[in-house]
C-alpha cells in the first residue's frame, strides 16, 4: 500500500485557524463529507479528507479502512500506520501543527478515528456514529477532547457501541460530550451544528 490520497479544501487565509482531518466509513471514499464544509461555516480552517487505502469488494469507487467481513478486521494494521504516517506528514504540507489538529470520522471512520486518535496530542476528536475495533492503547499522556453522536435507531453500528466508547473515553481521562439522536445511521444538519461549536470551543481552549 501507498501513501494516502486526500481531497484538500484549503482557505483563502494566510494563517489557518485549525486543520480539520475526516474520514470517510466502510465503502464510501474522500469525497463524501466535504459536503458538510460549506454547513460547518468554518472558512478559515483547512480541510482534509483522506481516501483509505483498500477498494472496497462490492462498491465501484468505494474504499475501506479494513475488511469487515470477518472478525479478522484484515488490512487494519496496515491502514493504522499509513493513516498515522499522513498525519505525520501533514504539518509538512498544510502548516498547521498537530496541537491545531481536528480528526473525526464516520463509522468506520470514527473507529479509525479513536484508534489513531490516542497516538497524537491533537486539539479534538469528534466520533460520529462510530465504534471501538481494538482495546485502545494511548501513547499520550492527556488525550484530547472527545464529541461522540450517534443515532439511537442506528441498525448498522448499535447505539450501545457509542455508549461503550464514552465510557473508554471517561475512563482514560478525556473530556467527553456525549450526544444520541433519534436517528439511524446518518449525519443530520444538527450534528453538523455540534461539531462547528465543538471545534470553535477547542480551537479556544488551545
Amino acid at each position: 500500500m501507498t501513501q494516502l490520497n486526500s481531497v484538500t479544501i484549503s482557505p483563502n487565509v494566510e494563517i489557518p485557524t485549525g486543520l480539520i482531518v475526516a474520514l470517510h466509513g466502510w465503502g464510501s471514499n474522500a469525497n463524501d463529507l466535504t459536503t458538510f464544509v460549506p454547513e460547518l461555516n468554518l472558512p478559515d480552517y483547512w480541510f482534509e479528507f483522506p481516501d483509505a487505502p483498500l477498494p472496497h469488494p462490492q462498491v465501484p469507487g468505494g474504499k475501506m479502512w479494513y475488511d469487515l467481513s470477518n472478525q479478522e478486521y484484515q488490512g487494519l494494521v496496515e491502514s493504522r500506520q499509513l493513516l498515522i504516517d499522513w498525519l505525520l506528514s501533514l504539518e509538512n504540507k498544510t502548516g498547521i501543527p498537530l496541537s491545531k489538529t481536528i480528526l473525526c470520522g464516520f463509522s468506520q471512520g470514527g473507529a479509525m478515528t479513536m484508534d489513531v486518535g490516542v497516538n497524537f496530542p491533537l486539539v479534538g476528536l469528534i466520533v460520529l456514529s462510530g465504534y471501538l475495533h481494538s482495546p485502545l492503547q494511548p501513547s499520550v499522556k492527556n488525550l484530547a477532547p472527545i464529541l461522540i453522536v450517534h443515532g439511537k435507531q442506528d441498525p448498522i453500528v448499535p447505539i450501545d457501541a457509542a455508549r461503550k466508547s464514552r465510557e473508554t473515553f471517561t475512563n482514560l481521562g478525556a473530556k467527553v460530550q456525549y450526544q444520541e439522536f433519534n436517528m439511524g445511521h446518518e449525519i443530520r444538519l444538527e450534528i453538523v451544528k455540534l461539531m462547528r461549536s465543538f471545534v470553535i470551543d477547542a480551537i479556544a481552549k488551545a
